[in-house]
């Protein structure tokens, strides 16, 4: 027997699972039959041709969807453009934890802090799109089209959207040697000193930049800004009384607060917080037009496959519905996204949206950076 008849004979061509079973079976007759009622036509070595080229066709057709879904075989890195410990690297740590089980490899946080978040995102902009190199960033995607007339990235066609991860709320803080015990004493106290008043955030574009911009607006006062590289370093001094004012997210204060390390005065969402149940909303504290978030989104660079993306988004879904990220958000004044935010839409709809509301604002104020 030829080599190739002796192969075929063995099952050498056939798919491991269509040598058992029906399948097996019925590929079998198939081409014993067509071999019986062709024999007197063809020869022999045709009619194997001819069968050969058929399961050949039958495998190829099994085989690419497989290969097409294969998605992750390798660890995947999630880039956090800010430094380590801070609230986007907690919120990303959590999640990533819940979606490396759902997805069945490794994932790796990398934080590639530096100008407002812009390098880490540029990096994620400039990755190869096969899915391996993801970015989880904040509020910045909206706010850096206007801090950096140079952004070597465009929010809205650099990246594919994952989802929404959570919404955080913020804090009012000081020092905890401040003597004012409401709101509406603080306010009254910054109006009064004006840049006498020292006020921290952790650089240019972090979420306390963002809201020291809006609460100095809503109260029509100046203070004196002093810019950390990180909130690490700016809480620290807070603590210490170097500095007098900070309103960043409860993912990074709530604890100090518990502990009495820093004095907390309102939330900055319209309703009160569980996790934080006796700090009062904008509108009780006196600010009843105040009010700012910091949301998180996960994305891909842009050319990502549609079929990634959405293997992504359903494992985003199911990490945000995971009860050790409930609680552990919840700890941190926060709560996961809901499904229906946790989609490419939503995200869109939010980075888009929030880019005209945030691009007055930093008009209005003149801070811009390189």
């Amino acid at each position: 027997m030829p080599p190739l008849t002796h192969a075929l004979a063995r099952g050498a061509f056939f798919p491991r699972r269509a040598r058992h079973g029906r399948l097996s079976a019925a590929l079998s007759h198939r081409f014993i039959s067509t071999g019986l009622e062709e024999l007197d036509a063809s020869s022999e070595e045709d009619i194997m041709r001819k069968s050969i080229s058929a399961i050949a066709m039958t495998a190829a057709a099994i085989a690419v969807p497989a290969m097409a879904f294969a998605y992750p075989t390798q660890p995947i890195t999630i880039v956090v453009p800010f430094s380590a410990g801070g609230p986007t690297d907690t919120v990303t740590r959590l999640v990533a934890q819940s979606m490396s089980a759902e997805l069945g490899q490794n994932i790796v946080v990398e934080n590639v802090g530096g100008a407002g978040g812009t390098l880490g995102a540029a990096r994620v902009a400039q990755a190869r799109n096969d899915g391996y190199t993801l970015l989880l960033h904040h509020i910045g995607m909206s706010t850096a089209p206007s801090l950096y007339p140079n952004l070597p990235f465009d929010p809205t066609t650099d990246f594919e959207y994952v989802g929404l991860v959570t919404e955080v709320p913020m804090v009012i803080a000081a020092r905890p040697s401040l003597e004012h015990e409401t709101l509406a004493d603080v306010i009254a106290w910054v109006q009064a000193e004006g840049e006498g008043v020292l006020y921290a955030n952790a650089g240019m574009g972090a979420a306390s930049h963002l809201c020291g911009l809006l609460f100095m607006e809503a109260i029509g006062t100046q203070m004196t800004v002093i810019p950390y590289q990180g909130t690490g370093p700016a809480i620290t001094d807070l603590m210490g009384g170097q500095v007098d004012l900070l309103c960043d997210q409860t993912t990074n204060t709530t604890n100090q607060i518990r502990d009495g390390s820093i004095k907390a005065y309102a939330v900055t969402v319209p309703d009160r917080l569980d996790s934080l149940p006796d700090l009062p909303t904008p509108a009780e504290a006196g600010l009843p037009d105040f009010s700012v978030s910091i949301w998180h989104g996960l994305y891909a660079p842009s050319g990502t496959s549609p079929e990634i993306v959405a293997r992504l988004t359903e494992a985003l879904q199911i990490a945000l519905a995971d009860e050790n990220v409930i609680a552990r958000f919840a700890d941190l004044g926060t709560a996961p996204s809901p499904a229906s935010d946790a989609t490419p839409e939503a995200l869109q709809a939010k980075v888009v949206s929030e880019i005209a509301l945030w691009g007055p604002v930093i008009e209005a104020a003149g801070e811009f950076a390189n």
